[in-house]
């Protein structure tokens, strides 16, 4: 057997490498128990593999679903907790007190204009019309009394409108979310405020009820037209409370709310009525008016009142500000302030003065003009600081320094006559030169001999200069910081021709004093200021200030300065039955014309010139101040008893504007202390500008 195995005819060994495929399939294969199954349906790769993917697919969406809203829960939370870190703990939140106003009155207590956010009287709800709050309601959330500060609703449909529109056609925010924009949030639009007036509005509704939050609503919002309120604004528009207004006149205010200076009807009435149109329609559709109220509304729409915003009045308004914050500083309650202007006069001033340019003033190169009228113990009775408040608010009555020229020769006169010279004294008017300069008379001719009457009268340049070198230029500064300018004043030789610039109320100021008998004068325009409830917390201190120019030297000033207006430059001033003196002046390249007069009643001043400080056509103080002069000081001395100025006393006696007959001081010419001559004017006197006296 082993040999049989061993020899070339014995068994062979198999091999795999081409062997038949001898794979057993599902056919050949015994079913348990060994009965025969059917085989199951065959599936195909590609459907198994769809199925996996869409298992999967599902799988990461839900997971990703479940991540994204994760952040979103985090991000809303984070969002929350930031908005709130910026905003005050919502325990201390208060409702903020309306921001003050100010009526300003003149003399006899009528209004002359408001300050402030020109908010009216709070009124309760139940003080207005029912359609009042209702046209509010109609047009600027329908469903104020149903939702809880914030409306989903209203909010998806401004956002559905604002689609179709492509653009911002409706608002979402209610009436409650404005009211917290506006008591608490700056009109910044972004996400940040956005959300911060969300959750304020919900503070609101939880604190406040509907009816205190829509009378909150109604007298806190913006009008137009500087209205804060819904009393303001029916003022300001209607000329009536708001507790008289019609359906229409309502409509149209609720209209105003969603674009309050565009739409202000003093500026846009077309579009403010049809606005009203809307309001009434919303008002209809509603039930809160009938079909027939809606119809005489339409047919008789609003009446607007006329507006004097823009009067020159303001610029007294202005002032009075500035001063306010000086003399009482923070204001934090509502202020009546009384006022020496007179409301009459001021009309008057800006009258004259508009009507002048407007006539003349292309003509003759002059665009701009300011006028000062005051009592001479310093009460200003008017004051004009432009020619239009609308175009320009600078007050150059105030505020406006120019070169006086010779309107500042009565200091240099002034400084004369204390150092001894009369009237009558003798001075020559021919050419001098001044360290390479020569000034010139206007006229470029020369009288020779004159007395400082004549002088005075015909504007010399000559002999002013004289003056002033001859008792130097500090002794000429001296005496005007004395008598109120306040402005820087250069000493040299020039200062005789008023090349040093001051303004129109401190010039006026100064030659008040000559008017009232040589006492000190500061202008002054605020007597009384009394609180919300008539207390009051500030009244002037009506004490004279003290004599600063004794009494001959006055009646000589006025004498020679009488003179200006009969044989001098001013001559054409027509006042008729009025002793009255002054002084014009033209500055250099007649850039500016001035003229200072005055009688025992007003003394007013004229400044004509150009902002840019170019040339005008030849204008001279003798011109068109004085008839601006003339026009103003006509009207303000009607009915007025005529009285004397001041004379030189010649028995020792001088009666003057502050209580009967006084002695006439026979002490040198008053001086002028270190510090007066460092600041240009008592220290004291600056304080006491609008007074000290607070009770």
């Amino acid at each position: 057997m082993a040999q049989g195995r061993g020899q070339s005819g014995g068994r062979k060994e198999p091999t795999f490498d081409a062997a038949p495929d001898v794979r057993v399939g599902g056919a050949d294969r015994s079913a348990p128990g060994g009965a025969s199954k059917p085989s199951p349906r065959k599936l195909k790769p590609k459907t198994r593999k769809k199925r996996g993917a869409r298992r999967s697919l599902i799988g990461r969406m839900t997971y990703w679903a479940l991540v994204a809203g994760l952040w979103i829960v985090i991000g809303g939370v984070g969002t929350v907790a930031y908005v709130g870190a910026h905003l005050p703990p919502i325990q201390s939140l208060e409702i903020p007190k309306r921001p003050p106003s100010i009526q300003i009155v003149d003399m006899e207590g009528r209004a002359l204009a408001r300050r402030g956010d020109l908010a009216g009287e709070v009124l309760a709800l139940k003080e207005l019309p029912p359609y009042v709050p209702k046209a509010f309601v109609a047009i600027e959330d329908r469903r104020f009394y149903e939702h809880f500060g914030v409306d989903p609703m209203g909010i998806a449909r401004a956002a559905v409108a604002n689609v179709l529109h492509r653009g911002v056609a409706q608002g979402g925010s209610t009436l409650t979310q404005q009211l917290a924009k506006n008591l608490f949030l700056t009109q910044e639009r972004t996400l940040t405020r956005k959300l911060q007036e969300a959750m304020l509005a919900v503070w609101l509704e939880r604190k406040f009820s509907k009816t205190q939050i829509l009378e909150l609503y109604l007298n806190r919002i913006y009008f137009g037209s500087g209205a804060y309120g819904i009393e303001q604004a029916s003022l300001r528009y209607f000329g009536k409370s708001a507790r008289q207004m019609s359906i229409a006149e309502a409509a149209m205010l609720a209209g105003l709310v969603k674009s309050p200076s565009r739409l202000a009807p003093t500026r846009n009435f077309d579009a403010a009525e049809k606005r009203a149109r809307i309001v009434l329609a919303s008002m209809t559709e509603l039930g809160f008016i009938s079909a027939a109220n809606q119809k005489v509304a339409l047919g008789k729409p609003p009446r607007i009142v006329a507006q004097a915003a823009n009067g020159a009045v303001n610029y007294v308004a202005d002032w009075i500000m500035d001063a306010l914050n000086d003399t009482l500083g923070h204001i934090d309650e509502d202020l009546i302030v009384e006022t020496s202007i007179d409301a009459r006069l001021q009309a008057t001033a800006e009258i004259s003065l508009a009507d002048e340019l407007t006539a003349k003033g292309n003509k003759f190169g002059v665009s701009q003009g300011a006028l000062v009228a005051m009592t001479p113990d310093g009460a200003v009775r008017a004051m004009v600081g432009g020619l239009d408040y609308a175009e320009s608010q600078f007050n150059r009555a105030v505020a406006a320094k120019r070169q006086p020229g010779s309107a500042f020769k009565p200091f240099v006169y002034l400084t004369a006559l204390e150092h001894g010279l009369t009237p009558d004294t003798v001075r020559l008017d021919g050419p001098i030169k001044i360290k390479g300069w020569s000034p010139e008379n206007y006229s470029h001719e020369y009288f020779g001999p004159v007395t400082l009457t004549k002088a005075l009268a015909m504007s010399l340049n000559t002999v002013s200069v004289r003056l002033t070198m001859e008792f130097s230029p500090m002794a000429v500064i001296r005496t005007a910081h004395r008598l109120g300018i306040s402005s820087k004043l250069e000493p040299n030789a020039s200062i005789a021709l008023g090349t040093s610039e001051v303004s129109p109320l401190e010039l006026v100021g100064a030659f008040a004093t000559f008017a009232n008998g040589g006492y000190a004068v500061m202008p002054h325009i605020i007597e009384r200021v009394l609180g919300a409830k008539g207390q009051q917390l500030y009244a002037r201190n009506t004490q004279p200030l003290g004599r600063v120019v004794e009494a001959r030297y006055v009646g000589m000033m006025n004498t020679m300065m009488q003179e200006t207006l009969t044989i001098g430059t001013a001559h054409k001033a027509a006042l008729p039955g009025w002793p009255a003196a002054g002084k014009t002046g033209t500055s250099q390249d007649f850039r500016d014309a001035w003229f200072i007069g005055y009688t025992a009643h007003l003394v007013t001043g004229v400044w004509l010139g150009n902002d840019d400080g170019s040339p005008t056509k030849k204008v001279t103080g003798g011109g068109l101040p004085v008839d601006v002069w003339s026009r103003f000081m006509r009207d303000g001395h009607q009915g007025v008893p005529v009285a004397s100025l001041p004379s030189a006393p010649s028995d020792g006696v001088l009666t003057t504007l502050f209580g009967g007959s006084q002695p006439a001081p026979q002490a040198p010419a008053p001086q002028v202390t270190a510090q007066q001559q460092a600041t240009g004017i008592d220290g004291w006197m600056l304080n006491n500008l609008f007074g000290r006296s607070r009770n």
